[in-house]
């Protein structure tokens, strides 16, 4: 028997706000960008991606991922999302995403350009997938 992720309810109409913070994250990660605050551009990225991720799920299962590991939006995305090649890549980009929470956040680790060039390939990978999604 599979066991549930762990996640709470959230009225299905909250989407569109969770895709709005979504954007202004994604829009501060690229201003970020601008000025080479690599560090700021990294924790932005994340924070964009698991706010489309949450935007996702709460649209198409009214639920929200909880506790504090952020990989349980992707088990959470996977069971709520209709299974598809393009959801499985999404997934994977989403979960290297998420592997990058602590170190650009509180490890002290200094992300240089090419570290965020990887991110935002990801990071746009997945969110092309998203707001697809969010859209239909």
């Amino acid at each position: 028997m599979t066991r549930k992720t762990q996640r709470v309810p959230v009225e299905r109409v909250k989407f569109a706000d969770y895709k709005k913070v979504a954007h202004n994250f994604y829009k501060g990660a690229e201003l970020a960008g601008e000025y080479e605050y690599w560090n700021a551009c990294g924790v932005l990225i994340v924070h964009a991606a698991i706010a489309f991720g949450d935007a996702m799920t709460i649209r198409y299962g009214g639920v929200k991922s909880k506790g504090e590991d952020h990989h349980n939006l992707v088990q959470l995305i996977g069971e709520l999302i209709v299974p598809s090649t393009e959801k499985k890549s999404a997934l994977l980009q989403l979960s290297k995403i998420i592997d990058h929470k602590n170190a650009v956040s509180y490890s002290g680790d200094v992300y240089e350009e090419k570290d965020i060039k990887q991110m935002w390939k990801n990071f746009d990978r997945f969110r092309l997938w998203a707001e697809k999604l969010l859209l239909s």
